[in-house]
């Protein structure tokens, strides 16, 4: 083998013609060796590319071979006119730069060749297009070889959000807010819509209770729903309805429990809880002072108790205003022949307060339990009812406060902080009833 070393090949004329070897002879390009065209070339076809101009294009303009474009409409709509004349294997790119060719569009002119078989224009009008048009023939054209859109690019598949403490439990993620806040979702699932319906607990604050006698402070409201895709244990009261989020922001308000009283009077009603559409209602307060009724909310007060000789005040309503399933109960009646003037227990989510009896003040109505934050905790429950003469006042029961007895050996006990349990009512003396314990929200749903 021979082997000749020039630094440069020119033609025999001006402007002339070097020819390398006959047909049928082949060239090899050794590995490593590299080739710089800074001319034109002709002949040698495409691989289907191009190569992409880093001056994004505003303003009408004349596309060239081989060459693509990011096109940015922002301003308005923009022409590209395709090349005149074309041969086969002429190629063309646009892409939707700004993402706004809906608004205002990219029209491909077709400069006197058909698109696609057509003697028309060519309109890019969703956004976050790109097309690539090869030149095939006279007859078809322009024939578009890819095209795509930015949003098909990448299907997210689970809800992304923010806002609150955050945990996670196996693939799903958990919210949950002890006070106010906003769960912000940046990001939805793409590619199964049920995927974005998520799991939630909403309680309300619980109330606190009675003064002089006074009945258990109620419960505040329970609601819950499960995703399908969320697997937990849930409480008996799941089924409040299915919220599935958009990417927005979503405000979370925690309602305060209800504050203790000092003087003769029925407890302070809890506070509402929201996410979405769903509301949890505040707890109703005790009855205070003898013989007086609780007030009526999510999970209604207890009544407080009667002079001796009278009956006591009757237990309140719950569920107030109503939902399905109910998001409170009733609570308990009041005691008043004896002297010990026993009340009765404010209402829980998932039972009616305990009335009160000869001797013993009335319980506060049992809570409900849900594993939705990766534990089984037992929440809105009701506060105890107080007793005059009694051993002890009525007992509180998830997260409720206990009862108090005269004259200053037990306190009535504040239902306990994000639990939305009842506070305890308070007898004679100079102790105050039991502030009602603040609600929470937790929000749950799979994110991997």
């Amino acid at each position: 083998m021979s082997e000749i070393k020039v630094n440069k090949i020119s033609p025999r004329t001006n402007c002339g013609t070097v020819t390398l070897g006959d047909s049928g002879d082949s060239f090899v390009i050794p590995s490593g060796a590299t080739i710089t065209n800074n001319g034109t070339q002709t002949g040698f076809g495409r691989t289907g590319t191009v190569n992409w101009q880093t001056s994004i294009k505003t303003g009408d303009f004349t596309a060239a071979n081989g060459e693509g474009y990011f096109v940015n409409t922002s301003s308005g709509a923009v022409v590209v006119t395709l090349p005149s004349s074309p041969s086969a294997g002429n190629i063309v790119a646009v892409s939707d730069y700004a993402e706004n060719s809906a608004t205002n569009n990219i029209t491909i002119g077709r400069n006197g060749s058909n698109i696609e078989g057509n003697a028309s224009n060519f309109i890019v009008n969703t956004n976050g297009s790109s097309a690539t048009f090869v030149f095939a023939d006279s007859t078809k054209g322009w024939i578009i070889v890819n095209s795509g859109n930015s949003s098909q690019a990448y299907k997210n598949p689970f809800v992304c959000a923010t806002g609150g403490t955050i945990t996670t439990s196996g693939d799903c993620k958990i919210h949950t807010f002890t006070g106010p806040g906003t769960f912000s979702v940046s990001n939805i699932s793409d590619i199964d819509s049920a995927r974005n319906q998520v799991s939630y607990l909403v309680i309300g604050g619980g109330a606190s209770g009675g003064r002089f006698a006074g009945g258990g402070g109620g419960a505040g409201g329970y609601r819950e729903d499960k995703s399908p895709l969320t697997p937990y244990t849930a409480s008996p009261l799941e089924g409040a309805g299915p919220i599935t989020v958009t990417a927005t922001n979503f405000p979370i308000v925690v309602g305060g429990g209800g504050a203790a009283v000092t003087g003769c009077a029925n407890g302070t009603a809890g506070s509402a809880s929201t996410f979405s559409t769903i509301t949890s209602a505040g707890g109703g307060g005790g009855g205070g002072t003898y013989a007086t009724g609780g007030t009526a909310g999510a999970s209604g007060g207890g009544g407080s108790g009667g002079p001796t000789g009278s009956p006591g005040g009757s237990g309140a309503a719950g569920n107030t205003p109503p939902v399905s399933p109910p998001q409170g109960q009733n609570g308990g009646n009041g005691h008043g022949p004896t002297a010990q003037h026993e009340a009765g227990g404010g209402g829980g989510a998932g039972a009616v307060g305990v009335n009160a009896s000869g001797g013993a003040a009335g319980a506060g109505g049992a809570g409900v339990t849900s594993s939705i934050n990766a534990s089984p905790v037992q929440r809105a429950g009701g506060g105890g009812g107080a007793v005059q003469c009694g051993t002890t006042g009525g007992a509180g029961a998830g997260g409720g406060g206990a009862g108090g007895r005269p004259p200053c050996s037990t306190a009535a006990v504040a239902g306990t902080a994000n639990t939305g349990g009842g506070g305890g009512g308070a007898a004679f003396g100079p102790r105050a009833s039991g502030a009602g314990g603040s609600g929470i929200v937790i929000i749950r749903y799979k994110y991997q």
